[in-house]
């Protein structure tokens, strides 16, 4: 039996604050809208230009805000640290912390500040304005589906590039506190550079890489739903759904994260 393609499958429209099936209705299009993305992905043709180039677009807007909020996290966390270790007089383990602070958590919430906060407002922004300039229903007449031809690229660059920004952040976390526990507050270098694997390993870097790569699907695959369910309203309504993909997609990878990370403590301890 055929089925019909585009966004009226799974688009439901605004949710009614009054109505309980409003939300619900929200969320069910966003997992129907999920799962034919991910259906795509194993389907041809592949849209590798339009991935190639959401790649760039989401990486240009995301890594100079990246910078900007990494290193300030990196110095708040090393010196806190820094000073209750030497409260215990363990100052030589402080690279062991900052290690295992920019794995677990640095690289993880920042790349969940960057991409709910500069890539998903971004694609959001752009699924917004083609929506209401009419060119979703332009590309249905023509037979071109949406999921396949926007959504899906979008989703798998936005995981890439949260992937690759999580492992800038790590990196940036790493050499910031050694600089600022070595130079800063007179760490010795040999124990800080010896204690970066005491608490830090591979199942650790796994799963902070998985963290960021599910943060960077759903936060594409929210932005492109609300980009692509706005019924109305002009540049207001993409300004509004431009707001409301922050705060979805904040509450969505928060809870991803806590629940990932249960997991992982559950894996690497049990």
């Amino acid at each position: 039996m055929a089925r019909s393609s585009g966004p009226e499958r799974w688009s439901p429209g605004l949710p009614q604050l009054s109505s309980f099936s409003g939300p619900m209705q929200a969320v069910g299009g966003l997992f129907a809208m999920s799962a034919d993305a991910v259906r795509f992905v194993f389907r041809r043709p592949f849209q590798w230009r339009e991935f190639l180039e959401q790649c760039w677009f989401i990486a240009r807007v995301a890594l100079a805000p990246t910078l900007l909020v990494a290193i300030p996290f990196t110095v708040l966390v090393s010196f806190t640290l820094n000073i209750l270790l030497r409260e215990l007089g363990a100052a030589d383990l402080s690279g062991a912390g900052a290690a295992f602070g920019a794995v677990t958590q640095i690289g993880p919430l920042v790349t969940v500040l960057i991409v709910a906060g500069a890539g998903s407002t971004a694609i959001c922004a752009d699924l917004g304005s083609r929506t209401i300039r009419e060119e979703i229903e332009a590309m249905e007449v023509l037979g071109i589906n949406p999921v396949q031809r926007l959504v899906t690229p979008r989703m798998l660059a936005a995981g890439l590039v949260a992937l690759l920004l999580n492992s800038f952040v790590v990196v940036i976390g790493i050499l910031g506190g050694y600089s600022f526990s070595v130079f800063i507050q007179d760490v010795n270098p040999g124990a800080f550079a010896a204690g970066i694997t005491l608490l830090t390993g591979v199942p650790e870097v796994i799963i902070s890489c998985v963290k960021a790569l599910l943060f960077g699907l759903i936060a594409g695959l929210v932005a492109c739903y609300r980009g692509l369910s706005i019924t109305g309203g002009g540049a207001k309504a993409v300004g509004n759904a431009v707001n409301e993909t922050v705060v979805y997609a904040f509450m969505a990878l928060f809870v991803i994260n806590v629940l990932v990370t249960a997991i992982g403590i559950r894996m690497t301890t049990g």
